[in-house]
């Protein structure tokens, strides 16, 4: 159980948390929600320790464990494996104490505890965590250094779940994800064992993940219990009473002030008119939950163009003369909102690179209008501003014969204030500099938009206005995105990248999620019903119980020669004379090997049994 209790945490001067207290019970999964800027990341660093508290206190059981992902996994030689793998500090400590033990207590004590935390089975499930997340058993292999920081966050991702910590903290895990991973993390914290707290502004990963929301606001902690959606709508009638009231305490201040404007300066009529002036005073509004300001988006529409925009026939495209996709037909009108869908690595991102002119067909044609307009929005482009810049020096860059009235227009329309607009890039925050990148990727009313992973960084009421924006928005859309409620409110066509095409997705998203989740072993074609064929053992799952047989067979060994030393020491004639004082620590020790030995024995045959079925149904 985390108890927080009465906290207070101000920074430079300014109150983020003030008397707060919330109880979470263990094993619960709690979103954590709240603006930009309220101090939910500070939270957590409370949470871990890291930050001293002005007043108050927050506890957990004792010895419990709080994970978290990595700021950053370093680019150095070692395997994804075998980085997930060492995330899991006792298991590493116990394997390293395992090779140098002589006692033979201790090593008992060590194999009961690694059998306990299933450490022989490690490897499987690391490499199940890791393709969950995008990596490709090959992939796996292969050192931290080949990936990029984004694909590294995956593997500190990959390490903090394996490890299993009692509490689970974790910051938008899904920014760095794709569709499918998110899915993935999805189904997989929902079966997670332990405690789980999850600053998200994904509504379908709070809808579906998890069991109650925090709400950050007004410098306090509020519990609501449900997904984000009941959430919401408790929210709202919270709000609507609380303006209800309201205006009944209005209604009753302007009579009171009506009596005192009319009769404040006769004599007879003072007394009561200093009662109602004090009546007013007292009469103090309900305090409502700050709202966000209004996240709008405003992109200006371009002219109407002919149909097609875009018309490819039998196309091919790929790099340095290889074909990542090929015999693509698409056609794209100015009205179509597409959604790409497709795992990773299948192609997505080439297909936009093509759409958008950043890559040359290889094979084919591909007809496009001669006033066509594309404009290209992706995550990494944020990272591209100029930091000692301010968003109207990067407005002025590209309109450079506008006025500055104009520049402040179009930042305003992106909701980027007065004052964000004179802020060097650097100080913004990810949200406003994804609002920049968005109105810099659209100033020139692009006929066609494409969107990569545009929601991240952005809040819930952002993501509503970008919504609301494309709903509005006269060109056409392309969109690659993680968040399902984005895709299904924009989106009405689902393009499926995959084995090298791309294809219409006939069915809906939820039946796409379903398929994404669904075990990747085929049925029988015609089960029997009186005698369901087994359930397949997969290869990691077989690899992971021979590894274990072979950990139970080196320990057999390893006790075997203890016990040969031992029988030498108990044969020697001297023991039972001048030596005899060592005879009773000798004979202790025989049986406690002996007692390490049958234990030993009673894993390897439950290891070997567990093999032998699982190779039985993979015959």
């Amino acid at each position: 159980m985390l108890k927080i209790q009465n906290i207070s945490y101000s920074v430079a001067g300014r109150t983020l948390i003030e008397d707060a207290s919330v109880t979470i019970p263990t094993g619960h999964k709690v979103g954590i929600v709240g603006r930009n800027g309220t101090g939910k990341t500070t939270l957590f660093k409370i949470i871990r320790g890291e930050l001293n508290l002005d007043m108050g206190d927050f506890s957990l059981p004792s010895r419990a464990r709080i994970g978290g992902v990595a700021q950053e996994v370093p680019g150095n030689e070692v395997s994804l494996i075998d980085t997930v793998l060492a995330a899991d500090t006792e298991r590493a400590s116990l394997l390293a104490e395992a090779e140098i033990a002589t006692d033979p207590t201790r090593i008992a004590d060590i194999q009961t505890r690694l059998a306990d935390i299933d450490a022989w089975s490690a490897e499987g499930r690391a490499s199940s965590i890791l393709r969950g997340l995008g990596f490709t058993a090959d992939e796996q292999k292969q050192p931290c250094s080949a990936f990029s920081g984004g694909w590294r966050m995956r593997v500190a991702l990959a390490g903090v779940l394996f490890s299993q910590p009692d509490l689970l903290l974790l910051d938008e895990p899904t920014n760095y994800l794709d569709l499918e991973g998110a899915l993935w993390l999805e189904a997989y914290l929902v079966k997670y064992p332990h405690t789980v707290l999850i600053v998200s502004h994904d509504r379908g990963l709070l809808n579906r993940a998890v069991g109650a929301i925090l709400h950050l606001e007004d410098k306090k902690l509020t519990l609501y219990q449900g997904n984000y959606d009941r959430f919401a709508e408790t929210r709202a009638a919270r709000l609507a009473v609380a303006d209800s009231e309201n205006r009944k305490i209005e209604a009753r201040k302007a009579h009171l002030q009506k009596f005192v404007d009319r009769f404040r300066a006769k004599a007879s009529k003072a007394v009561q008119a200093q009662s109602r002036i004090k009546a007013i005073a007292k009469l103090k509004p309900i305090t409502t939950p700050q709202e966000a300001a209004l996240k709008r988006f405003t992109f200006p529409s371009p002219e109407e163009l002919s149909p097609p925009i875009i018309h490819v026939e039998n196309g091919s495209v790929g790099y340095d003369g290889k074909a990542i996709l090929s015999k693509l037909d698409l056609r794209i009108d100015q009205d179509d909102r597409i959604a790409l869908l497709g795992r990773n690595g299948e192609g997505k991102s080439t297909l936009s690179k093509l759409l958008s002119g950043r890559l040359e067909l290889m094979g084919g044609t591909m007809t496009t209008s001669s006033k066509l307009r594309v404009g290209f929005f992706a995550q990494h482009q944020v990272d591209e501003l100029f930091v000692d810049e301010t968003p109207v020096d990067h407005i002025r860059r590209v309109r450079p014969g506008e006025t500055p009235a104009r520049h402040r227009a179009r930042l305003g329309g992106f909701g980027i204030g007065s004052e964000q607009a004179d802020t060097l890039v650097g100080a913004l925050s990810g949200g406003q500099k994804a609002r920049l990148s968005l109105m810099l990727a659209t100033i020139d009313a692009p006929h066609l938009l494409i969107l990569d992973e545009p929601t991240n960084h952005l809040d819930i009421e952002s993501r509503e206005g970008l919504v609301e924006a494309l709903t509005a928005y006269t060109g056409a859309v392309i969109l690659v995105s993680h968040d399902m409620h984005l895709l299904s409110l924009v989106a009405d066509r689902l393009w499926l990248v995959k084995d090298g095409g791309v294809s219409n997705y006939d069915d809906d998203l939820e039946s796409y999620r379903k398929v994404l989740l669904a075990p990747t072993e085929k049925p029988a074609s015609k089960p029997k019903k009186e005698k369901p064929k087994p359930k397949r053992a997969s290869r990691d799952q077989l690899l992971a119980l021979k590894a274990e047989v072979r950990k139970c067979e080196e320990r057999i060994a390893k006790l075997d020669e203890f016990r040969m030393k031992l029988d030498k020491l108990l044969a020697d004639p001297a023991l039972y004379d001048e030596r005899r004082a060592e005879l009773p620590s000798l004979q202790k020790k025989d049986a406690e090997i002996k007692q390490a030995y049958t234990r030993a024995e009673e894993m390897w045959e439950k290891a070997l049994s567990k093999l032998e079925k699982a190779e039985g149904k993979a015959a």
